[in-house]
C-alpha cells in the first residue's frame, strides 16, 4: 500500500483530458475491474463500514488506516484501484499497472482516466512499507486520477444489478472548489429520481439532462431505446463511457439545451433530474452545469414542465425532480399549479405533485455554495452568501421546496383525471429505492377511479393493502381506542387516521363483500343512516384506493 495523497490543488486551473469511449479500452477495464473484485462489497471489504461512512463524510483518512491491517496481497489491486478513483490519491505506475494488466495504464490515459506525473511521496500516505526511505527515492512516475470511478449496486424490478460509474473527480481529491464543468456522479438525487422511474416496458424514453448517465442506464432496463441529451459535451462523453463500459447499448446521445435536441419528437416516458438549482446570475458566481440551467429563479423547472405536453405520447408519464420558490404572499405549491394551468389548455395533463422538503433562503444558499466545495468561514464563502440573499430578496423568495413530478398525458380522447400538490416530508415507507411501482400503482389507480362513478365504486370489492398495519392508542383503563391509524409500509409510508366508520370497514374490506354491502353493515350495526355514511365514507374510500392503502379486488 503505496498510494500518497494528492496534493491540494494550486492556483493554476487543471486542463482535464477528454473523456474517450474507446471500446478496446471499456472491454479491457471492465475485464480488470472484475478481477480485482471492484464491487461495492467489494471496496467496503478494504475498510469496513465505519471508514465508508466516515468517506462519505468527506475523510478518507479512516480509509486509509483501516485499509492498513485488512490489505492483503490478493486485495493489493483492489486497493490500488480504490486508492486512486475513490480516495483521489496517486499511486505508483508498477502497482497501477498490476492492477491494470488488461487495460493498462496507457490505456487509461488515452481515455482519459489518469495522467502520470513524477513521483510525489509523502510519508503519511505509506502504510505496511518496510522500507520508506527507499519508496520516496524512486523514480517511476505516479499515475494520478483525472476522474472518480467506482461500483454501485441496486435493484429494481428485474432484479439486483451493478455497474462502474465514471464522473468527475469531488472536492475530496481536488483539494478545493469544483470546477464549473464539473460532471456529477452518483448522490442522494440520482438515487432518488432512478427509483422513481416507473418499472414498466416502454419503446422510447427521454433522459432530460442525463449527466453522467445514470438515469439512462436505469431507464435503458424498461425500454427499447433511450434517447440522453446533455448542454455539456464532456457529460456526453463520460456517459457514452460508462455505457460502454457496462455493456448496454441502446442509448442515443445529444448535444443541446432541453428540448432542442429533440424538437417535433414524442416518447413514452421522460425522466430528468434537470439542473434546477436557484443560483444568482451575477457576476463572480459560479455556473455550475450540471446544477445551474442559467434562467432566473425556478424558470427552469417552469420551462421543463411547460414542454412536456409537446414531447410526451399519448398515456405517455414523466418522473421528474424539482423545486420551486415560495414569494411573498405566494405559495409554492401553487406556483407548481399554476405552471401546469397555463400550460395544458387544450392538452391536459394529469399532475401529481409531492413536496418532500422545504429551506429558508439562508439554508437553500448554505446548501448549495458548500456543494460548490466553498467552505464556510472565507471570504469568498461570505460573498456568495450575499450574492444569493440579494437574489432571494429581489423576488421576495421566503423559501424554496423541493420534490417529485409525476405526468401523465391522458390517452388521445381522455381528460386528465390527477390534480394532486402535496406535502409529504414524513419518513417513506419501506422501500424508498422502489418508488416507480408506487407511481406506476398510483397511476393505475387513476384511471381505475375515473372508470368508477359511486354507483360502480359501490359495487366494487376492496381488499386491505398488504403493507398496511394498524396502531391503536388507548388512554390508561379505557377498553376502546381513542386513535387508530392505519400505516402503510411501503411506497410514502402514509399514516391515515380512522374513525369508527372507516376502521370498521377496513377490518372487513377482504374482498368478498362489495363496498355497498359492508357500508350497509356498518350502517345498521352503528343505527346511522346509510345514504349519509356512503356520502362521507365513500370520498376518503377513493383517497385510500389512490394512495394505495386499498387495492381492487
Amino acid at each position: 500500500m503505496s498510494a500518497t495523497p494528492t496534493p491540494s490543488r494550486s492556483d493554476a486551473p487543471i486542463v482535464l483530458p477528454e473523456v474517450v469511449a474507446d471500446p478496446a479500452v471499456t472491454t479491457a477495464l471492465a475485464a480488470d475491474l472484475t478481477a480485482a473484485g471492484f464491487t461495492v462489497d467489494g471496496v467496503e471489504a478494504l475498510w469496513g463500514a465505519e471508514a465508508a461512512a466516515a468517506l462519505h463524510r468527506g475523510n478518507r483518512r479512516a480509509a486509509i488506516r483501516a485499509a492498513r491491517d485488512r490489505v492483503t496481497d490478493a486485495l493489493q489491486p483492489r486497493y490500488t484501484l480504490a486508492a486512486l478513483f475513490l480516495l483521489g490519491l496517486r499511486v505508483p505506475l508498477s502497482e497501477a499497472g498490476a492492477a491494470l494488466p488488461t487495460a493498462g495504464v496507457d490505456g487509461l490515459v488515452r481515455a482519459g482516466l489518469v495522467r502520470l506525473e513524477d513521483a510525489l511521496v509523502h510519508a503519511e500516505g505509506l502504510a505496511n512499507q518496510s522500507d520508506p526511505d527507499r519508496i520516496r527515492s524512486r523514480t517511476e512516475p505516479d499515475v494520478v486520477p483525472t476522474v472518480d470511478l467506482r461500483p454501485y449496486a441496486f435493484v429494481d424490478d428485474l432484479g439486483a444489478g451493478s455497474w462502474w460509474i465514471v464522473s468527475d473527480l469531488g472536492e475530496l481529491a481536488l483539494g478545493g472548489p469544483l470546477g464549473e464543468e464539473h460532471v456529477l456522479g452518483i448522490g442522494g438525487a440520482s438515487t432518488t429520481l432512478s427509483g422513481l422511474q416507473v418499472p414498466v416496458r416502454v419503446r422510447r424514453v427521454l433522459d432530460l439532462g442525463t449527466g453522467c448517465g445514470i438515469q439512462a442506464l436505469h431507464a435503458r432496463r424498461f425500454a427499447d431505446e433511450v434517447v440522453a441529451t446533455d448542454i455539456s459535451r464532456r457529460a456526453l462523453d463520460i456517459a457514452r463511457f460508462n455505457a460502454q463500459l457496462n455493456g448496454v447499448d441502446g442509448i442515443d446521445l445529444r448535444l443541446g439545451s432541453l428540448f432542442d435536441p429533440v424538437a417535433g419528437e414524442r416518447f413514452d416516458r421522460i425522466v430528468s433530474n434537470p439542473p434546477f438549482v436557484i443560483t444568482p446570475r451575477s457576476e463572480g458566481v459560479p455556473a455550475y452545469e450540471y446544477r445551474d440551467g442559467g434562467m432566473v429563479g425556478d424558470a427552469l423547472v417552469e420551462t421543463v414542465l411547460r414542454g412536456l405536453a409537446d414531447h410526451l405520447e399519448p398515456g405517455g408519464t414523466a418522473q421528474l425532480l424539482g423545486n420551486w420558490e415560495y414569494r411573498w404572499g405566494s405559495d409554492g405549491l401553487d406556483r407548481v399549479r399554476g405552471w401546469f394551468g397555463d400550460a395544458t389548455a387544450g392538452s391536459g395533463l394529469d399532475a401529481w405533485v409531492v413536496e418532500r422538503e422545504r429551506e429558508d433562503p439562508i439554508a437553500y444558499a448554505e446548501t448549495w455554495i458548500r456543494d460548490g466545495g466553498t467552505k464556510p468561514g472565507t471570504p469568498e464563502h461570505d460573498r456568495l452568501v450575499d450574492a444569493w440573499l440579494d437574489d432571494f430578496r429581489s423576488r421576495r423568495v421566503t423559501g424554496v421546496g423541493f420534490g417529485y413530478v409525476v405526468v401523465r398525458k391522458p390517452r388521445t380522447g381522455g381528460t386528465p383525471h390527477l390534480r394532486r400538490f402535496e406535502r409529504l416530508p414524513q419518513v417513506l415507507g419501506s422501500n424508498p429505492a422502489g418508488l416507480g411501482a408506487t407511481v406506476a400503482r398510483t397511476l393505475d389507480a387513476v384511471t381505475w377511479l375515473a372508470e368508477h362513478d359511486d354507483d360502480a365504486f359501490a359495487a366494487a370489492h376492496l381488499q386491505v393493502a398488504g403493507d398496511v398495519t394498524e396502531e391503536r392508542h388507548y388512554w390508561p383503563g379505557n377498553d376502546d381506542p381513542t386513535v387508530m391509524t392505519r400505516v402503510q409500509g411501503g411506497g410514502f409510508g402514509r399514516r391515515v387516521d380512522a374513525d369508527t366508520a372507516l376502521a370498521a370497514f377496513g377490518g372487513a374490506a377482504d374482498g368478498e363483500l362489495a363496498v355497498g354491502q359492508i357500508v350497509a353493515a356498518i350502517a345498521q350495526l352503528t343505527d346511522v343512516d346509510e345514504r349519509a355514511l356512503a356520502a362521507d365514507l365513500l370520498p376518503r374510500l377513493r383517497d385510500l384506493v389512490l394512495d394505495g392503502l386499498l387495492l381492487p379486488a
